[in-house]
């Protein structure tokens, strides 16, 4: 899983405007875990669209997130880097085994991984 983030703020107008786009994956060990997202905004491909664009206050914008979280398409899209946004997760990762997933530490090793046996009578 990813999440996109759209960050929008006022231009010198006080138009509603894209200040940048960023994804970034989701983590899935538990735990605090702190990602920096390099922000991107698209850009218009001639001087005449940059300045109408700037002159009527709509600039370019991605209408589908679904763009910024996959890479398809996006290689012929002129984008500008627009900076870092700091994000911090708290993963908890409560009874996720009982839905089929092992979200234990690769570090960690079960050792109690045999039946325990001792005690048993066998008939």
């Amino acid at each position: 899983p990813q999440i996109v983030v759209s960050v929008y703020g006022p231009d010198f107008f006080g138009h509603d405007v894209v200040r940048g786009y960023g994804a970034v994956h989701v983590p899935f060990t538990p735990g605090r875990h702190t990602r920096t997202i390099a922000m991107f905004v698209p850009e218009s491909t001639s001087r005449l669209q940059k300045f109408t664009s700037w002159f009527t206050g709509r600039r370019p914008e991605f209408t589908d997130p679904r763009v910024v979280a996959q890479g398809e398409g996006r290689e012929v899209t002129r984008v500008r880097s627009q900076g870092f946004v700091t994000i911090s997760f708290n993963v908890v990762t409560k009874d996720m085994k009982k839905l089929g997933y092992d979200v234990s530490p690769s570090d960690v090793q079960n050792l109690s991984l045999a039946p325990v046996t001792e005690g048993i009578h066998k008939y």
